[in-house]
């Protein structure tokens, strides 16, 4: 039988696909697993827990936690006795804390360590309705999440029983709030068919069955992960937790995973040290893993010659072979989403083995609404093909446009807002710029909010430039900026580790103890010049980026550049930065 509300899903896994490692951790160097029997008696015994707790249907529950199997079990078990789970990340602001648990009026949260017990238990004074607050590890002077049984063991099974059999396919099912790039943060309310629909939609394109063994490190409170942990349940995978972003590719050697989740800027990562691994080889393997580089970035999925079929062979055994042993050896797929892939990264994965499956959508469309996938193609640059009983226009103005099953009940609160959002026909704006290909395949080109002109009236698209200067293997990161000036400019954060490597090699001697030297120095500002001259010879005169500012140190999450899901918060840089930004144009 089919599932019609998320909490269905473990029970259909027990019913169909068992699993003895539904959920594995790794605690004090070992993996440990919980089989689906496990994990629904804790599920049922946390739920009577919280109805003898006097948690209502309707109410709001706070989940704010890393990836681990604590956070699944209280997301099945606040649900399945219809209260609204609402996950946060761990690392925004104590501003955002403080609104979304007002605006959610939270009576009741859950935290995984002690770090974000003092971080949460330090705004109650500021948050009127907070009540109780649980961690997941044992903190000194913190109540643990296991002493909510306590609660239930008068509450019978017929209770939690004949709560999960009034709530409906269309009902509410969790509120999650947007990382608040600009203004606070958005509630988006999502149904239990809104994700539902999601993960039935995506069964196909994931090249996944009960046998497969994934890795999350993802944050889960997003909801890209999150559908995604729902289909690997419906479809009875082992999902193996990460024990730290630090910790990825030792992990990922060790699990050994058929699928893993992952958004460009941790791809960027990867091919980054593939490469470094490249510059450390001499001679003949220098050159030959550099030649397989070259070669992947001419990969056609269709009308390869003969000829290239040969070298493709060859350079698969001896060098892509090892790209793909570094990432476990058995990696079927990397799904990639949140921001847009270099095309020029798809294909080199691709040639090596490794595809990456990227899809688009937002947390008001649950999030997907097109992936490129095995069964329907795979086209570079492209977010692939819609997925079914969702649809897609292109205003006049070039926005995307959607609906379908997946689409929110709106905004939390924000009527007004969520009217703004979604038309009286029903039609969704994205915000996002894109086109279709081939009529097929939808393209995404950049954020509406994010195009910019110049005081000339041009339009300037700043996440294409910025992905195909990230191309250099000397910047890190780069951010496109000039809106209402004479020209575009640019902050660039350089590859430090590779700018060491080429004064190395050229035996400049620079002086390289710290970053904040290294972007003084001459050469390195004529050699960054040299790169963003190349690059430019791909745009048009009014595009080119005429002047840049270099960044000693990367833009991160801690330093509130980025979002937690690493796209770039372009208005709180431009804030960070603005002296920079006043000495471009005010020496221009």
């Amino acid at each position: 039988m089919t599932p019609t509300r998320l909490f269905d899903l473990p029970y259909y896994q027990l019913a169909n696909t068992p699993q003895d490692g539904m959920f594995v951790t790794k605690v004090t160097g070992k993996w440990e697993k919980i089989s689906t029997q496990e994990f629904i008696a804790r599920v049922n015994a946390c739920s009577k827990g919280l109805v003898g707790m006097g948690v209502e249907p309707g109410e709001n529950v706070g989940l704010v936690s890393s990836n681990r199997c604590e956070w699944n079990i209280m997301d099945i078990a606040i649900q399945q006795i219809g209260a609204i789970v609402v996950p946060l990340y761990p690392n925004i602001s104590e501003s955002d804390y403080i609104y979304i648990f007002n605006d959610a009026k939270f009576k009741h949260c859950f935290v995984s360590n002690e770090e974000l017990f003092e971080k949460i238990n330090g705004i109650k004074d500021k948050t009127p309705d907070f009540k109780n607050l649980y961690t997941f590890d044992k903190v000194e002077g913190a109540e643990h999440w296991s002493s909510i049984e306590k609660h239930g063991t008068d509450i019978d099974s017929k209770v939690i029983e004949d709560k999960m059999a009034v709530i409906k396919n269309g009902d509410l099912a969790t509120i999650i709030y947007t990382s608040g790039t600009t203004g606070n943060p958005k509630g988006v309310m999502l149904s239990h068919n809104n994700i539902l629909s999601n993960v039935l939609a995506c069964e196909e394109p994931i090249p996944a069955s009960s046998s497969s063994k994934v890795l999350s490190f993802l944050p889960v409170c997003h909801i890209y992960e999150r559908m995604l942990h729902y289909l690997y349940i419906k479809l009875g995978c082992s999902i193996h937790f990460a024990e730290s972003m630090e910790t990825i590719g030792d992990n990922i050697r060790e699990v050994q995973p058929d699928i893993f989740s992952a958004v460009p800027r941790l791809i960027e990562k990867v091919f980054d040290k593939i490469m470094a691994k490249g510059d450390e080889l001499t001679g003949i393997k220098r050159k030959l893993f550099f030649w397989a580089v070259e070669l992947a970035e001419e990969f056609e999925i269709e009308g390869k010659s003969t000829s290239y079929k040969i070298k493709h062979a060859f350079v698969n055994k001896l060098i892509f072979s090892k790209w793909r042993e570094a990432l476990g050896g058995n990696v079927k797929a990397i799904a990639s989403g949140s921001a847009a892939l270099q095309p020029r990264l798809a294909r080199i994965f691709m040639a090596a083995g490794i595809p990456i499956l990227e899809g688009y959508g937002l947390s008001e469309t649950s999030p997907v609404i097109s992936v490129n996938s095995f069964q329907r193609g795979i086209v570079f640059g492209s977010v692939g093909a819609l997925i079914d009983d969702v649809e897609v226009v292109i205003a006049e103005d070039g926005e995307i446009l959607t609906k379908g099953p997946n689409l929110m009940l709106g905004y939390y609160n924000l009527t007004d807002v969520t009217a703004e959002a979604i038309d009286k026909d029903g039609w969704f704006h994205t915000g996002d710029i894109g086109e279709f290909i081939q009529g097929k395949y939808l393209k995404i080109t950049d954020r509406k909010k994010e195009i910019f002109k110049t005081s000339g009236g041009k339009y300037i698209i700043p996440q294409a430039m910025e992905n195909k200067f990230k191309e250099s293997r000397f910047f890190e990161q780069i951010l496109v900026m000039g809106e209402s000036q004479r020209f575009p400019s640019a902050l660039i954060v350089p590859n430090y580790a590779f700018i060491r490597e080429w004064n190395n090699e050229k035996q400049y001697k620079l002086d390289i103890d710290t970053n904040e030297k290294l972007i003084k120095d001459e050469k390195v500002i004529a050699r960054i010049q040299k790169e963003v001259d190349r690059y430019n010879e791909g745009f048009g005169q009014w595009e080119k980026i005429k002047d840049f500012r270099l960044l000693s140190t990367e833009m991160s999450i801690e330093g509130g550049e980025l979002t937690p899901t690493l796209k770039l918060k372009r208005k709180k840089i431009l804030e960070k930065y603005a002296d920079l930004f006043n000495s471009i144009y005010e020496e221009a």
